[in-house]
């Protein structure tokens, strides 16, 4: 048997999934986040660096969606004919923007 048999040749199809190049960035958390984000990537036999991705990616989704959800209603305000309904939907878009 020469060397020759065992050689594998690698092939890359133009289909497959190239992985984005991660960056490198610090971040400084307050001790008390940090030890919660260790918590949870403990539990869920996460890193705490896959933890943290996950965590920002769910916040950015969730920022992404109640920002359509603010644009829907405010398509719904600008619509509405109905003066109580006009108001109702006002002041929920009050509670969106200033909270209470």
């Amino acid at each position: 048997m020469g060397a020759d048999r065992w050689r594998t040749i690698v092939v890359h199809n133009s289909a497959m999934k190239v992985a984005e190049k991660a960056v490198r960035q610090s971040v400084s958390l307050p001790p008390r986040l940090a030890r919660q984000v260790a918590n949870m990537a403990k539990s869920r036999k996460l890193s705490k660096n896959r933890m943290l991705v996950e965590l920002i990616e769910n916040g950015i989704c969730a920022g992404k969606q109640k920002q359509q959800q603010f644009y829907a209603l405010a398509e719904r305000f600008r619509n509405e004919h109905d003066p109580e309904a006009a108001s109702r939907l006002g002041d929920e878009l009050g509670r969106m923007v200033f909270g209470g």
